[in-house]
């Protein structure tokens, strides 16, 4: 007999570690002689055991849902409200669920949900076997989940405490607000709140319900996440992530581009920003400007791509720093007006070449004439000056700012 375990996050401060969850998987592969797939009531990934008497699991035996599971460590929303219906929210006992093949299901599977307070959690999946669990084991198992509710229940709360430490820094008006918000932060992060680390913002995130927030779990290298307002009435995504090293951003700029998945296209589509590296928790006010900052800017300009480091984006850096109404500068109010739109793409491509005629008309392809036509009209709109270096500047500043 022969049992092979992968771990597939790691530890989680004072909630379940993955060993805890990876050893409880394994328990109940035991008790039933079935692989064992642990996923949380989001369908995220947490832990799984391949387990065969036989001695080798046959990969063909497993369907496209269950592989998609292991590989990217969620289902789609599809799946999840597949198997949902089967009433496995409301369960307490095991849910038998019938192959399906037209949904990706070849295997039947049966359904151990994980509860807490009568609150369920997760669920541990079995894939069906010859001659398949007893319901003294199957009652064996679920004393199992129990267990394992216990735990989940621990670091949902945990996760919860961060949460709500991470948005109070992020948020605070005042020095000594933040002060205090920090050092309750470093104390719940324990040894984690003295590493390096970047700050990811992911704006406007799609949803305003804490409950929607995807768990750290599924973000590798994540300490703690939250929403902070953005804007007037919408929400951004914060997230606190590990470094290997301060000159590694990657884990980082990786975060961001999972969060981004999860948030999907919607109707405004969102963008993320990953501050400058920081070793403590010091300077977390700044990094959060600075990922906040570079969020924007990917908005702003698709140049930068859906994720843009503060260190990469440029003027911007400066841009993003003046008020929301330095773009509402007289000089360039009716030269900003919508029926100017190509006056004003012609003037921004033009400061973008430096002045240089040649690759302006080259970049837009209409004849040098015809720039030189609609230049002169940008300078009777604005009264500025194109060949004075100043007004040069002013109308650059403006027309970029006015993107933000």
């Amino acid at each position: 007999m022969r049992q092979n375990a992968r771990v597939t996050s790691d530890s989680r401060g004072s909630g379940g570690t993955s060993g805890d969850y990876q050893e409880l998987v394994d328990e109940i592969s035991e008790l039933l002689g079935a692989p064992a797939t642990l996923e949380n009531r989001d369908f995220e990934l947490i832990a799984f055991g391949a387990y065969d008497s036989e001695g080798d699991l046959d990969p063909s035996a497993l369907d496209p849902v269950r592989t998609r599971s292991i590989l990217t460590r969620r289902s789609t929303a599809a799946v999840r409200a597949w198997f949902e219906g089967f009433g496995i929210t409301r369960a307490t006992g095991p849910v038998r669920i019938p192959p399906t093949p037209e949904a990706g299901v070849y295997r039947g599977r049966t359904c151990l949900p994980v509860r807490h307070r009568g609150v369920v959690l997760g669920y541990v999946w079995l894939l069906d076997t010859e001659p398949g669990p007893t319901e003294r084991q199957l009652t064996a198992a679920m004393a199992v989940t129990v267990r394992i509710g216990a735990l989940l229940a621990d670091e949902a709360q945990h996760g919860a405490d961060l949460s709500r430490e991470l948005r109070a820094v992020l948020t605070a008006d005042r020095d000594w607000q933040r002060d205090m918000a920090v050092a309750e932060l470093r104390t719940a992060l324990g040894s984690r709140a003295h590493t390096s680390h970047a700050v990811v913002c992911v704006a406007p995130w799609p949803s305003a319900d804490p409950d929607d927030a995807p768990s750290v779990r599924t973000v590798p290298g994540a300490t703690a996440l939250c929403t902070v307002p953005w804007g007037a009435s919408g929400q951004s995504l914060a997230l606190l992530v590990r470094l290997r090293s301060a000159d590694v951003t990657s884990p980082a700029t990786s975060a961001a581009g999972r969060l981004l998945e999860r948030a999907g296209a919607g109707a405004t589509a969102p963008a993320a920003g990953v501050s400058a590296p920081r070793t403590g928790l010091a300077e977390l006010g700044a990094a959060w400007r600075e990922a906040s900052a570079a969020a924007r800017a990917a908005r702003a300009e698709s140049r930068f791509g859906p994720v843009a480091e503060w260190t990469s984006i440029g003027a911007f850096r400066l841009l993003t720093a003046l008020p929301e109404h330095a773009a509402q500068d007289p000089a360039v109010r009716v030269l900003l007006a919508p029926a100017h739109r190509e006056l004003v793409r012609t003037a921004e491509v033009y400061l973008d070449c430096a002045g240089q005629a040649g690759r302006t008309a080259a970049e837009l392809g209409i004849h040098r004439q015809t720039l030189y036509y609609r230049l002169s009209r940008v300078e009777q709109l604005t009264g500025l000056d194109l060949d004075d270096g100043e007004d040069r500047l002013l109308l650059h500043m403006a027309l970029k700012a006015h993107r933000l």
